[in-house]
């Protein structure tokens, strides 16, 4: 197998760096920055605080000209007590597929993109193909933003952004957006023999909770709908709970996350002020009569925008050519796709090899007839790169 589409032998060594988000993607930075040196070509890393974590950038071909980011994040979920066949960070093959942590979400995208390398400096571009390799966007999406708030001060904008998440190779047009509280009730503490006169943390808590329940039942039962995703229209639950000390105790703290699943057109912001009008108008009054100093307090944990591509935006045509398919889809997870379009302003369309529904399962796989149709994806992109620029 010839060097360029040795994406297996990548694969296996960026299964190997256990890039959990809680953890460092050094080692898979200086891995993948030797990998691109060994070509001629250099790389830049813009570090976060501590150098601990970094999104790599990368261009292969004239800079003076729009092209194509080919964008995958390095960071991948937990496998703590998940029950796996083997080491999760030791590749395995069997039969058509090959196991580890990360190999459909999405280092697969990534294997296939760097063994194009040595394709890519042999050919004559004529117009550039940008690598970004980002990091912490399991944890909502929160690495790339540097590297998005780069792109958008650049005179020169690629001209497209291909997101390599696991969508079995489909043409991915739109996303939800996504945005989450921790939310944490004050109250005043009591014995149950004297509940009227403190403030129950958990009763407000719950007043909350199912004020925001109405808000996502009023979206099923009213829209704004989108028939292209499986659940059509905005989503908002709450996932955790904790409050309380004793049954004979009234609870001074209270605390919960909920968390909503937006259609792109959605006003978060909008939706956000209904949700503080009602707390600071209707629960804080009635709780500040009891007693003052208690209060409820909201402290955001992860936000990124959804992802909404014309059907017929130029650049989608162009990816279809490519992937040689007519259809298209949206998804209900998010990527880094909202927030290239949103903040860069450059057209950004979510393609790549494997299947969502193993992204983050125990024993995750890629089919290796996935990867190839990738390779072979990517193959015809370089072929359009070469015969003329981009026209969107």
């Amino acid at each position: 197998m010839e060097v360029g589409r040795n994406h297996l032998d990548i694969l296996q060594k960026l299964v190997g760096f256990p890039t959990v988000s809680r953890n460092s993607n050094r080692e898979l930075l200086e891995y993948v920055g030797d990998w691109l040196s060994s070509y001629g070509i250099r790389s830049e890393i813009l570090w976060n605080e501590d150098q601990r974590k970094g999104n790599l950038w990368a261009t292969i071909g004239p800079p003076d000209r729009p092209g194509v980011i080919l964008s995958g994040h390095t960071d991948v979920v937990p496998v703590d007590g998940q029950a796996w066949s083997s080491d999760p960070f030791t590749l395995r093959g069997s039969g058509e597929r090959v196991y580890g942590r990360g190999s459909a979400d999405m280092k697969g995208f990534i294997a296939v993109a760097l063994a194009l390398v040595p394709e890519l400096v042999r050919r004559r571009l004529q117009a550039p193909v940008h690598l970004a390799f980002s990091y912490d966007e399991e944890v909502g999406c929160l690495g790339v933003r540097s590297l998005v708030s780069k792109l958008a001060d650049m005179p020169l904008k690629p001209a497209l952004c291909l997101i390599g998440e696991p969508t079995s190779m489909q043409v991915v047009i739109g996303h939800k957006g996504g945005r989450s509280y921790r939310v944490r009730v004050t109250g005043s503490p009591a014995h149950s023999s004297l509940a009227p006169r403190a403030v129950n943390a958990i009763d407000y808590a719950a007043e909350l909770i199912l004020f925001l329940r109405d808000i996502g039942l009023s979206w099923e039962r009213e829209g704004p709908m989108d028939a292209d995703y499986d659940v059509p229209h905005s989503t908002l639950c709450t996932g955790l709970i904790q409050g309380g000390s004793a049954i004979n105790i009234i609870p001074e703290t209270c605390e919960f996350v909920f968390e909503f699943r937006h259609l792109a057109s959605l006003d978060v912001d909008a939706l956000m002020r209904r949700v503080e009008e009602f707390v600071r108008g209707e629960l804080e009054p009635k709780m500040h009569r009891i007693k003052s100093g208690t209060g409820i307090a909201f402290t955001p944990i992860y936000e990124y925008p959804g992802l909404d591509m014309e059907p017929e935006h130029p650049a989608v045509t162009f990816v279809k050519q490519l992937v040689e398919r007519n259809d298209h889809g949206k998804v209900a997870f998010g990527t880094e796709g909202g927030l290239f379009k949103s903040r860069a302003g450059i057209p950004a369309i979510v393609c790549g090899p494997g299947s969502i529904a193993q992204a983050h399962q125990p024993d995750e796989y890629v089919e290796l007839g996935q990867l190839e149709a990738c390779d072979r994806f990517l193959r015809r992109l370089v072929d359009r790169l070469e015969s003329g620029g981009l026209e969107f």
